[in-house]
């Protein structure tokens, strides 16, 4: 039995003017689709705090709840797939973006894209990892598709002390590779170094020369930045290395050369998790509740908030005070 009303964080667009809060609204009137969930957790991504803010063209139409993430119980279900009571959870796949997302008591998803739990998570577990989680292993796995292994050297991930970085070190090292870090908070090295990082790097000192290639220090990496950052990465991967591009903290410019490219192999792997096939979401998930499952996450995901909370949380991720993960507590 649902209630007939409950309470979401609402994101609305008056004629150009941002408008978002909580307020209460009726089942009937969430997004279709086959799965409803009472939803238990959600989590804050970066794109949560441009699309609750308005500062970031996230939202495709209006209103919508926000969340890209979310992880429930089910409450009904048309598809028989899916009973009553069963743990399940989603990330991205539209959620928030065209349809409404998990920063409410209640969302409704499309079964095609609703994940039962995976044994060896809880769902505050599957949300400490979110689409952020989700990310840096498709990161990784798309690395190693592409020949990535832990005997060809370190990889370094870019913005490390970020949700994507922070967790992307942690498998890491949980999946064989050298971790390295680089982060302009020098002072969360000891946080680095206990998810596992076996060097950390101030994003400040770094310099990455000016030749179309420079003496290679990595065999791979991870970058959450873009720009300035994405370009000096590809002068100083190991030949044949892979760099995953997931993020544009930084830059969504690329200013490089193809020489690293036709001499040295260097592939630039592009990482999309909201569109991700199922298939593939399957095993990626596999994964986070087996061998990849980070073995730091009370330590990534300490802060827990609620749905009021959550403005608070967005200003704080956006300038850049944030550390690793925040979890949203909605029942």
């Amino acid at each position: 039995m649902t209630a007939q009303t409950f309470q979401a964080f609402r994101i609305h667009n008056d004629n150009g003017t941002h408008r978002a809060g909580i307020e209460e609204m009726r089942v009937d009137d969430l997004s279709p689709g086959e799965v409803l969930v009472k939803v238990a957790y959600s989590s804050i991504n970066y794109k949560d705090a441009l699309a609750g803010t308005g500062k970031g063209k996230i939202l495709r139409q209006y209103p919508l709840n926000g969340g890209i993430d979310v992880a429930g119980y089910v409450a009904a279900s048309s598809d028989p797939a899916f009973k009553e009571g069963d743990e399940v959870l989603c990330t991205g796949c539209g959620l928030s973006e065209t349809r409404d997302g998990g920063f409410a008591q209640y969302a409704r998803l499309e079964s095609k894209w609703t994940i039962p739990l995976p044994a060896g998570l809880s769902l505050r577990e599957s949300m400490q990892l979110g689409t952020a989680g989700f990310t840096a292993a498709l990161a990784l796995w798309q690395m190693e598709r592409n020949g990535q292994t832990p005997d060809m050297g370190p990889v370094v991930v870019t913005g490390a002390t970020g949700g994507v970085g922070s967790l992307a070190i942690d498998i890491l090292t949980r999946a064989g590779f050298e971790a390295h870090a680089i982060t302009g908070k020098v002072e969360q090295f000891d946080y680095l170094i206990g998810l596992g990082a076996k060097q950390c790097i101030a994003r400040e000192g770094l310099y990455w020369g000016q030749r179309p290639m420079e003496t290679a220090r990595w065999a791979g990496a991870i970058d959450n930045v873009g720009g300035d950052t994405l370009a000096g990465l590809t002068r100083v991967i190991k030949p044949y290395g892979n760099i995953a591009t997931c993020g544009n903290a930084a830059s969504i410019e690329l200013a490089t050369t193809v020489m690293p490219f036709i001499i040295r192999g260097l592939s630039i792997l592009g990482v999309a998790s909201a569109g991700t096939a199922r298939a593939i979401r399957d095993q990626i998930w596999e994964r986070l509740a087996g061998a990849w499952k980070p073995a730091h996450l009370q330590t990534i995901a300490q802060r827990e908030i609620d749905l009021a909370a959550l403005p608070g949380a967005f200003a704080t991720l956006i300038d850049g005070r944030s550390l690793g993960r925040t979890v949203v507590r909605v029942a």
